[in-house]
């Protein structure tokens, strides 16, 4: 009970500190104002602060009460290619993306929408008209389109922040038969996208989860 009393309180002071209205710099309300605003104990009240100055949100200075700190810019997460430069790095990057795209994929399963199933069938056939010139864009377009169909925009900013440049690099560690001139190659990877695709029109979490990992776990061994 007392920590779902602290958490409303949390919740309360910190909305008032990102909306402005407790500006950094400024005290906070006394403990007896605030026991007395949130209707609950002193101890309630500490509680609230204490994890506040866990967040980084306020600090406390003995004898004089607890003040609002400076809330930190937000930044956007972004590699560039040029950060990538050998093939441990290439490696690095690839492990990255089995951890986030194989749950993507599974958030995709459950959470897409009609809206979804379009863009994603759209992108199977756009990775097969693409040929060798728009092979990577196509490939990208693939993997953004189920980004976008988990419904949660920080896939959609983080894949959108590496680019086409993450299926590019990986590719300049690939031999001749494993280019896009390659027809064989060109079809496992056409039936790589296919099953991840299915399972998540398909509604299945595990499925697409799995068919991901194999995907992208299959490009780490080619590059390998």
């Amino acid at each position: 009970m007392s920590s779902t009393l602290s958490a409303a309180v949390v919740a309360g002071l910190k909305d008032k500190i990102l909306a402005g209205d407790l500006a950094p710099g400024s005290k906070l309300p006394s403990e007896s104002e605030l026991v007395e605003e949130y209707a609950v104990s002193r101890t309630v009240v500490r509680e609230a602060v204490t994890r506040l100055r866990a967040e980084g949100l306020v600090e406390t200075q003995h004898g004089r009460g607890s003040f609002v700190l400076t809330v930190p810019e937000a930044s956007s997460f972004s590699v560039e290619a040029s950060a990538i430069r050998t093939h441990a790095d290439v490696m690095a990057m690839l492990d990255f993306r089995i951890g986030v795209e194989s749950e993507a994929a599974a958030l995709a399963a459950t959470h897409h929408t009609e809206v979804d199933v379009a863009p994603i069938e759209e992108a199977l056939s756009g990775f097969t008209r693409a040929g060798h010139e728009g092979a990577v864009e196509a490939d990208f377009a693939f993997h953004l389109a189920i980004a976008r169909a988990t419904g949660n925009r920080f896939y959609v900013d983080l894949l959108g922040s590496l680019g086409p440049m993450m299926i590019m690099l990986p590719r300049t560690r690939l031999g001749e038969a494993y280019s896009m001139t390659d027809a064989t190659h060109v079809e496992r990877v056409q039936r790589e996208h296919d099953n991840v695709a299915a399972a998540v029109l398909a509604g299945d979490p595990d499925t697409a989860r799995a068919a991901m990992r194999l995907h992208l776990g299959n490009t780490r061994r080619r590059v390998t």
